[in-house]
């Protein structure tokens, strides 16, 4: 598994607006959306390609396409999905697919409680959308259904991870090719299981609380 950290002025300027408590929800969005564009850029350094000949208004040249099929990016409902359009801004011609999982707040395990992916990813390079790794289990399991159905590599964009997350995402995916692009490593977890100093829950502060 590899973790690569952006470090990169802008990044850190955004990450630090959407860390202030007042930060309303439109700007936090917008926010979230311009940083994982910035994160998606590292993020694809590896995506695949291949020459493609193309005509100009000048001459015919061979230029660089994505290969087929082409990546598939997946947000983990709901905060996931705040990340969606800054990875698609990117990437206009990835395919999209959903998993919607939770953590349980009183054992901290992932629970899936919808999916909608291929049956078969054999091959396929997937980009993971995930606000937070805390504890990591989340990502884990994600990670983990994504293997199961023939994925060849995933790459996970994070804004936060804690270095206790990290640390038992490698232990228990020793040997995958897995990368984690984030924003920041930030300090710990605490008590709740929350990332300090974090940002509070990503997926309220993108989309308020519903209750």
């Amino acid at each position: 598994m590899r973790v690569l950290v952006v470090d990169h002025p802008l990044v850190a300027h955004k990450l630090t607006v959407l860390r202030q408590k007042e930060t309303s929800s439109p700007v936090f969005r917008l926010l979230t959306e311009e940083l994982v564009t910035l994160l998606a850029y590292e993020a694809t350094r590896d995506v695949r390609v291949e020459p493609t000949e193309i005509e100009t208004p000048v001459t015919r040249t061979v230029g660089t396409g994505l290969t087929k099929p082409t990546p598939l990016v997946v947000p983990i409902l709901r905060a996931g999905l705040g990340m969606l359009e800054g990875m698609t801004r990117l990437v206009p011609t990835a395919e999209v697919g959903f998993l919607g999982m939770a953590r349980n707040e009183e054992t901290l395990e992932a629970i899936t409680y919808a999916e909608r992916l291929p049956e078969d990813l054999t091959g396929r390079q997937i980009f993971v959308l995930d606000p937070m790794l805390a504890t990591g289990g989340t990502l884990r399991e994600a990670i983990k259904f994504l293997f199961a159905r023939g994925a060849a590599d995933v790459t996970c964009i994070c804004l936060l991870a804690a270095p206790e997350g990290l640390e038992a995402l490698k232990a228990e995916l020793e040997g995958r090719n897995v990368t984690i692009v984030l924003a920041s490593i930030d300090e710990r977890l605490n008590e709740n299981a929350y990332i300090v100093p974090g940002l509070g829950d990503a997926g309220d502060r993108l989309y308020g609380v519903a209750n």
